[in-house]
């Protein structure tokens, strides 16, 4: 028997996560940090297991075929691509064509491009940077932001390659850098380096040692897909980034 049905004309607001096959971390912190309402559908790019500018510049190539896998029936009002050190090594627009040309949306973003939009946001011009990374990736990062104004006043970085350790950096260890860092140097905010850095749950912690803001790669991905795709922010995420209006 042939059930009969109508198709609802209604659907929720929709977005695109594109992920590094490496990363366990990121799906799971925009689970956090996104409005329960805001459909997040899912797609994964092929990453080297060992991170360095060669590996992060080979995902160049298959950008728009991990887009394309997003489900073609969706509509998503913008999709984000998942990797810092990716983004400065390929370039925003050359990374916004290549989602576009795999699926139809309007809007792009990554960590880089958001978050000097919410330094922007929060007025801050000179951050301390805390990465996972080898000097040649986090070098090509410091320059981009410095050509968006963004000035790095102070780094620090674990000088891992291995993603499958980079996940694994004890939180604690994060906690540590940063607060140390927000306290002796006259950088404005830290940033937290690297969708697959396990960040969430020290941002809050940090910011009230230090009284600067904290933002991680996961946190301002979210909040730009927000801003962009023009939904609200969760005022209770990790951080003061979503408080400040």
């Amino acid at each position: 028997m042939t059930l009969p049905y109508t198709l609802s004309a209604t659907r929720p607001k929709q977005i695109g996560l594109i992920v590094l096959q490496a990363d366990e971390t990121l799906e799971r912190d925009m689970r956090c940090l996104l409005p329960a309402d805001l459909e997040l559908l899912v797609s994964r790019v092929p990453s080297g297991a060992t991170l360095n500018p060669d590996t992060l510049r080979a995902m160049e190539d298959h950008l728009t075929a991990a887009a394309a896998l997003l489900p073609r029936g969706a509509d998503c009002a913008a999709v984000g691509y998942g990797c810092t050190s990716g983004t400065a090594e390929i370039g925003a627009a050359r990374i916004s064509a290549l989602v576009q040309a795999g699926i139809a949306t309007p809007e792009v973003t990554e960590p880089v491009s958001a978050l000097i939009a919410a330094c922007s946001h929060l007025k801050v011009t000179n951050i301390g940077v805390v990465s996972p990374y080898i000097a040649s990736v986090s070098d090509t990062l410091r320059r981009v932001l410095r050509t968006a104004g963004v000035e790095v006043s102070a780094f620090a970085s674990f000088d891992e390659d291995q993603e499958a350790r980079v996940v694994r950096i004890a939180q604690t260890a994060i906690r540590d850098a940063a607060i140390a860092m927000g306290k002796q140097s006259e950088c404005q905010a830290i940033f937290l380096s690297c969708t697959n850095l396990r960040t969430l749950s020290v941002i809050d912690e940090i910011e009230q040692e230090i009284g600067k803001p904290v933002l991680s790669s996961n946190q301002v991905l979210a909040w730009h897909l927000c801003q962009i795709a023009g939904v609200a922010c969760l005022k209770d995420a990790p951080g003061r980034l979503n408080r400040v209006t």
